[in-house]
């Protein structure tokens, strides 16, 4: 069996569930998600033990895959509701910088025009510092709207492996390579 899938998981407290047939449904402090669940997955709340159990029916490979990605999204749901998702991007280079214009993201990343992103529904977008307008915290309570988002904004401007400028995560390290060497041959 899955060593993921087989896990259960446990729901809080504060947390409701609602499974209908093959649509679930949970909702926390943090917001409501749902999901339809692939029909070969069996999934099932146990109210008493305020935890949900993902079965599969079979050890076919493509079912055992499912599995553990169905036990995963679930996983992912109840922690988003309850705490969320936070994704922080740093961005390098000399007068690079971010700045919030209402919800959308102002980047100026030394292209022409300035970059505007807006973020989906339930993402919320941050400059922590407007004076050191060089770190971005994305937050909300789906992993991957949050994954995309955060994808996007570092997309506008990747950091490049010569000076390091551009926008990163904050725990990426970019691998840096040496520049043209003009050594004298003759």
């Amino acid at each position: 069996m899955s060593r993921i899938g087989r896990l259960p998981i446990p729901v809080p407290a504060d947390v409701k569930v609602d499974l209908n047939g093959a649509d679930l449904t949970i909702e926390g402090k943090k917001g409501k998600l749902s999901i339809v669940c692939h029909p070969a997955m069996g999934v099932a709340f146990d109210a008493d033990k305020k935890v949900i159990l993902v079965t599969r029916p079979d050890d076919n490979r493509h079912n055992r895959a499912l599995h553990g990605l169905t036990r995963t999204l679930i996983n992912n749901m109840v922690t988003g509701v309850t705490t969320g998702f936070e994704k922080k991007l740093k961005i390098e280079g000399v007068g690079y910088q971010a700045k919030m214009d209402g919800k959308t993201i102002v980047l100026m990343l030394g292209y022409a025009n300035p970059v505007r992103l807006t973020p989906p529904e339930g993402v919320t977008v941050e400059v922590p510092d407007p004076k050191e307008a060089t770190t971005i915290i994305v937050r909300g309570s789906d992993k991957q709207k949050v994954g995309q988002f955060s994808a996007e904004v570092r997309g506008a401007r990747k950091p490049e492996p010569y000076k390091g400028k551009g926008i990163r995560y904050f725990d990426e390290v970019v691998r840096r390579k040496e520049g043209k060497s003009f050594a004298s041959g003759g």
